[in-house]
């Protein structure tokens, strides 16, 4: 069963790395706005 929780925590590597991804490019927009304003 080795297998089992390697193939989980690579999967829960890619959905971190994924999720940070997503949350800093919707973070970008607001980063640029603010910059743009000074």
């Amino acid at each position: 069963m080795w297998y089992f929780s390697w193939l989980l925590g690579i999967g829960v590597a890619l959905a971190f790395g994924i999720i940070n991804v997503m949350w800093l490019e919707s973070r970008r927009p607001v980063e640029t706005a603010k910059a743009r304003t000074r």
